[in-house]
């Protein structure tokens, strides 16, 4: 680990609330720092898999998934949760959000839980979706992303993702038609 990476998550944990403030450990190996570590590398997943889609990188994408996903987006589709394979989820994405339509994902207030080998990220999520084409060029949705992780040989891998809308606005147009 970088020295300047660990003196930042030292700082982090150090001054941390559940800390009260005090230093835990100056051992940058300590079990403080190595959940700090952790938990930031499962919201770096989650952050990643939007930048991916938003890229429209879907081998990327698909990398940080287990080969079968329980997905719910049922708040946004009507559609019942379900698992399916993982390459079915990044195949759903990649036809429709290609050519003309373009994303933008953003993800903050995340919270971490560990158990073991199982993770869950919890976060409020922004998107929108832009296409020209039929009036109003913009769909946006608000709500709260769940992500649930299980530890393989090759690290985290999402085995769980669910999307609960709490508002969304703008062209049902672009948010149902696939872009070309």
């Amino acid at each position: 680990m970088k020295t300047l990476t660990r003196l930042a998550l030292y700082a982090a944990v150090a001054t941390a609330p559940e800390a009260g403030g005090i230093a835990a450990s100056a051992n940058p190996s300590s079990p403080d720092l190595r959940v700090l570590a952790e938990e930031r590398a499962l919201i770096r997943i989650a952050d990643h898999i939007d930048r991916a889609v938003d890229a429209q990188d879907w081998k990327r994408a698909r990398g940080y998934f287990a080969d079968r996903v329980r997905v719910d987006f049922s708040s946004l589709s009507g559609q019942p949760e379900s698992t399916i394979p993982a390459d079915d989820l990044i195949a759903g994405w990649a036809g429709n959000l290609k050519g003309s339509k373009t994303s933008l994902h953003l993800r903050t207030n995340h919270e971490v839980t560990v158990e073991g080998d199982r993770a869950t990220v919890q976060s409020n999520g922004y998107a929108w979706n832009r296409m020209e084409g039929n009036g109003d060029p913009l769909w946006e949705v608000w709500g709260t992303y769940t992500h649930q992780m299980v530890r393989s040989g090759d690290g985290w891998k999402v085995d769980a993702f669910a999307f609960h809308k709490t508002h969304e606005r703008g062209s049902d147009w672009v948010k149902t038609t696939p872009g070309r």
